[in-house]
């Protein structure tokens, strides 16, 4: 039998339901919003696991599922930016070896692009160094075998291995007519990131090579041992942070926390505006405020542009080379399982203080400088970038395509380094030579931009 209900009670619910429409509009778009993305979303992953279905049961070959499943989740994600990866469990533990500064390998940083690997840049005295490969190399093939079809991660493996057994690459470099084939040993690649000297007994010189767990307590051993050394007539540091591809957030932070009293460092910022986060500088400089230059160049990228960034931003450093690379980009590695890898997800943006993104811009050296490039390099190390790569996130405003990344292997000719020397000597005598004011000052307009 049929209930009946009356034209009273039938007026309350519309106009309560009307009550509520009126006043929670949002949050009904909200829902409506959630369920019609999420509908679209299983109508996608079924339209998956029809193409899975044909393919598995209908392809020429029999095809493995697991592989099926990872080639399409290395195509879901090659489609998303150059920096987005899936890692095995094998490629997840060598994510980790890395970070602890060891591994049996040849020593060079690079990003897959179009299908093949182009070097970032090699590291500092390992075998790829040795053996000339240079920043902007492309890598064709590993041992003959192409290394079109593999991903980032499979490619990076190929390339480790026992130490003292050999490796051919066979490279193609900007300027060459033809590509060419290295045979490289493989060593163990155990990264000091943080080496110096004093110059002239009056300028500190430390050249950090990556940002790996070690490198703030091997870069505040170095301003020690370089003030020990020099007694009272230590004028300044140089940090070289060229060629330099990156590392660890942390350790980009508690770097640049050891030259500043206080300040924000870099931001990071995600899809989400209220999910910013900002990281500050402790009290004390290790340095006792010393004079400070930063050299960068277009090898520069990710944790060593925080570093500049934030010490250009608060006027600590005068920033001397050509733009950085340009990849202001976070990363955020989850776990998916012990027996499943993890993901590597590009999940925010970095900003210096100032709130000047990095992405796809760099940061612009207050001196530039360019070095005199022997013509059989000029090709290979010129205009680099993270705006060349295919995919990339793109900037919030104009784009810049990077810059030079050459390094003299002879100090003598090296002009960025010793404008750096020249300007830590000067610094005091010519206000010119100072980072835009006062060493040590706050930075104008220190909460402008995007925020």
């Amino acid at each position: 039998m049929m209930r009946k209900i009356s034209p009273a009670f039938l007026g309350a619910v519309i106009g309560v339901a009307a009550t509520l429409t009126a006043t929670q509009p949002a949050l009904w778009s909200e829902r409506s919003q959630a369920f019609g993305a999420a509908t679209e979303g299983y109508r996608q992953l079924n339209l998956f696991g029809l193409v899975f279905e044909r393919v598995r049961g209908q392809y020429v070959d029999k095809a493995e599922p697991g592989k099926l499943v990872q080639f399409a989740i290395d195509g879901m994600l090659s489609g998303l930016d150059p920096h987005s990866v899936y890692m095995d469990a094998k490629g997840f533990r060598n994510l980790l070896v890395d970070t602890r500064g060891e591994f049996g390998g040849i020593g060079i940083e690079v990003t897959m692009e179009e299908g093949l690997l182009r070097v970032v840049a090699p590291i500092d005295e390992t075998p790829a160094a040795k053996a000339g490969i240079m920043s902007n190399d492309i890598i064709t093939h590993l041992d003959n075998e192409p290394v079109q079809g593999l991903t980032l991660e499979q490619a990076v493996d190929k390339m480790r291995g026992r130490v003292n057994s050999k490796i051919k690459l066979k490279v193609r470099r900007k300027g060459e007519e033809e590509p060419f084939q290295v045979s490289i040993t493989r060593d163990l690649i155990h990264v000091r990131s943080v080496r110096f000297h004093l110059e002239d007994d009056d300028v500190g010189y430390i050249r950090i090579t990556q940002f790996s767990q070690p490198t703030t307590d091997e870069l505040k051993k170095a301003i020690k041992d370089l003030t020990v050394q020099s007694g009272d007539k230590l004028r300044g540091f140089v940090i070289d942070l060229r060629n330099n591809p990156g590392g660890l957030l942390d350790q980009a932070i508690s770097v640049s926390d050891a030259f500043l009293e206080k300040g924000e460092i870099v931001s990071v910022r995600g899809r989400k505006p209220e999910n910013i986060q900002r990281f500050s500088a402790q009290r004390g400089d290790f340095t006792k405020n010393k004079p400070l230059v930063v050299l960068i160049n277009g090898g520069s990228a990710s944790a060593s542009e925080i570093v500049a960034g934030a010490l250009q931003d608060h006027r600590r450093a005068t920033v001397i080379g050509t733009r950085s690379f340009g990849k202001g980009s976070v990363q955020s590695v989850i776990p998916l399982g012990q027996a499943n890898g993890a993901l590597r997800l590009t999940t925010a943006r970095y900003f210096t203080p100032s709130g000047h993104s990095i992405q796809a811009k760099g940061i612009s050296p207050d001196i530039e400088v360019l070095q005199d490039v022997p013509d059989q390099f000029k090709a290979g190390t010129d205009r680099i970038g993270e705006a060349s790569l295919r995919g990339h996130l793109k900037a919030e405003r104009d784009e810049q395509a990077g810059s030079q990344s050459y390094i003299p292997p002879d100090q003598k000719d090296d002009k960025a380094l010793h404008t750096a020397f020249h300007v830590i000597r000067n610094m005091q005598k010519s206000s010119g030579y100072l980072p835009q004011g006062d060493l040590g000052g706050p930075p104008p307009n220190s909460i402008a931009g995007p925020r």
